[in-house]
């Protein structure tokens, strides 16, 4: 595949996104809009697309993404088990790959640290302006690219066997709402209790009084 092939395969990719927007009742394409706008909106006023938050989570020294992670997950996995019960969404299961999901695991860790973004915070902080995300999304299209163009030959042998698409609802059986109800709760207490530690930048630390920033930047040392 030539990269002129790679290119028209990934814009056909995302104008066939919007016809399944749209045909799986999603909502119209305004709505789906909307959504993106509340969620980067969400994103900037938590201010998870800043370097310093997911470097710092890499570091362990801001807890901010795993806590939002983890009640995020926790609320979502609840509500979307009876959202899909009844008939008001779906969700197309990927299968189980050991292999390839810990490659793949560490190879984005490992990224998404050096990078301080995340896929979803990316395109947050390029529409902000920040010209190195812009360059790591370069670099993301042409390892795209790549993997694409290599699949068959290496990537795929590579990711190894496939164990099937289970979910903790096929795996629960008849207690599958149980096991989502557990799973989900143990998230959302696990986000109350991860101490709330954050790696504040100049721009964060302006914005208190000399007090407070004599005692952060103390405590930082």
């Amino acid at each position: 595949m030539s990269i002129s092939e790679y290119f028209d395969f990934v814009i056909t990719r995302t104008e066939d996104m919007f016809s399944i927007v749209q045909s799986e009742g999603h909502g119209s394409l305004f709505v789906v809009f909307l959504i993106g706008i509340l969620f980067g909106g969400i994103i900037q006023y938590t201010r998870v697309d800043k370097f310093e938050k997911i470097a710092g989570f890499a570091m362990l020294k801001d807890m901010v993404v795993p806590k939002m992670l983890f009640l995020a997950i926790g609320i979502t996995s609840i509500v979307l088990y009876f959202e899909i019960k009844f008939g008001y969404a779906s969700y197309h299961v990927k299968p189980m790959i050991f292999s390839g999901i810990v490659i793949g695991g560490i190879l984005f860790g490992i990224s998404m640290a050096i990078l301080g973004k995340c896929p979803g915070t990316g395109p947050i902080s390029i529409a902000e302006g920040r010209m190195d995300v812009l360059v790591g999304a370069i670099g993301g299209l042409f390892g795209g690219y790549v993997f694409t163009k290599y699949y068959d030959d290496f990537f795929k042998p590579l990711m190894g066997e496939s164990y099937g698409k289970d979910t903790l609802v096929t795996v629960g059986g008849d207690y599958g709402a149980l096991w989502v109800l557990v799973f989900g709760v143990a998230l959302i207490i696990i986000s109350i209790v991860i101490p709330n530690i954050e790696l504040l930048d100049d721009a964060d630390l302006d914005q208190l009084d000399s007090d407070e920033r004599a005692e952060i930047k103390s405590n930082q040392k």
